[in-house]
């Protein structure tokens, strides 16, 4: 009787430990449900300027950097050159490209209503006025540099 006890015991204990097993998801699996959680239109930290490092509020950070931005192209580009090609002196888009090793692209961009602007003549404009421009760091997401890029609106002075 003994025996058939611990037999019985023993069967219900091996029995039992199939219970206990998880299934553990394949690596690929992991990674796609990962991949699906991660917003990839956001960074986690917006490029910045040397004036916005100290700033530690996300959103003040963003603006600060945002508005040292437009501040220093409206100064390089409030001339003369650039009115004289865009044929109503009030706005000018350009996209600024931040590039993962800090490297900066600058282009024009204007909507499909503007395509008396040329772009070819603006964009080497906006590269030999804009080759000091101040540095920037990149964009961080998920802890590694990233491209970013955005449109910033340049008000030209009319005079």
């Amino acid at each position: 009787m003994k025996k058939v006890l611990a037999f019985l015991t023993l069967l219900t204990f091996l029995q039992s430990c199939q219970y206990f097993e998880k299934n553990v998801p394949s690596k690929e699996e992991l990674l796609q449900q990962e991949l699906k959680r991660i917003n990839w239109k956001e960074v986690d930290e917006y490029p910045s300027a040397l004036p916005c490092d100290s700033i530690i509020d996300k959103t003040q950070r963003k603006q600060c950097f945002f508005d040292f931005v437009t501040q220093h192209l409206q100064e390089k580009l409030a001339n003369d050159t650039i009115r004289s090609i865009y044929k109503r002196p009030d706005t000018l888009h350009v996209r600024v490209i931040v590039m993962p090793d800090a490297q900066l692209v600058f282009q024009s961009y204007f909507k499909v209503d503007s395509l008396a602007f040329d772009s070819i003549k603006a964009d080497s404009i906006l590269q030999s006025k804009l080759v000091d421009f101040p540095a920037i760091e990149p964009a961080i997401k998920r802890g590694v540099k990233v491209k970013s890029e955005f449109i910033v609106p340049v008000v030209l002075k009319k005079n």
